[in-house]
């Protein structure tokens, strides 16, 4: 991305101008309006970005079940097994006596990622949850599927580099 700004007028309703001042105003003493707009397009151009299906993604997923449903843990354990080259992590939070908070991380295709989530937050037992998507830009993408060499040991004692 070039460092170089260009200039630009932007027309929009009063009502609409003090809506982004308020938005600039909470966002600190650093951020001006023309910051505060390049933040928006930012965020609307990533938006997009993660919503193509081949696109490389990291995400959250962020759920609240109530760990007593009936085989749940074991459901969703099987979910987040099933997929190993996608979580990267995961985070289990016991809120009360009867509800967990769950934060996982994912990373993959955008299309891969939308489906285990889906998959999570529609097993029975969880309340809610919501996936945040982001990418670094294709020119960061480095999926699972490079091509430097692994060197793996397998239970023989039998050693192979691919």
């Amino acid at each position: 991305m070039s460092s170089e700004l260009a200039r630009v007028t932007v027309a929009m309703p009063a009502d609409l101008l003090a809506q982004l001042d308020r938005y600039t105003q909470r966002r600190g003493t650093a951020t001006n309006r023309s910051e505060a707009v390049r933040d928006l397009v930012r965020a609307a151009l990533v938006r997009e970005t993660t919503e193509e299906p081949g696109a490389y993604v990291f995400a959250t997923l962020t759920m609240v079940f109530d760990h007593h449903a009936t085989d749940l843990r074991d459901k969703l354990d099987s979910i987040q097994h099933a997929h190993v080259d996608a979580i990267v992590s995961s985070t289990h939070v016991h809120v009360d006596e009867h509800n967990c908070l769950e934060v996982i991380i994912m990373k993959g295709r955008s299309e891969q990622v939308r489906s285990i989530a889906d998959a999570l937050l529609g097993t029975k037992g969880v309340l809610n949850g919501d996936l945040v998507v982001t990418t670094v830009g294709a020119e960061h993408e480095h999926p699972c599927e490079h091509h430097h060499p692994h060197t793996h040991t397998h239970a023989d004692g039998t050693t192979h580099t691919h």
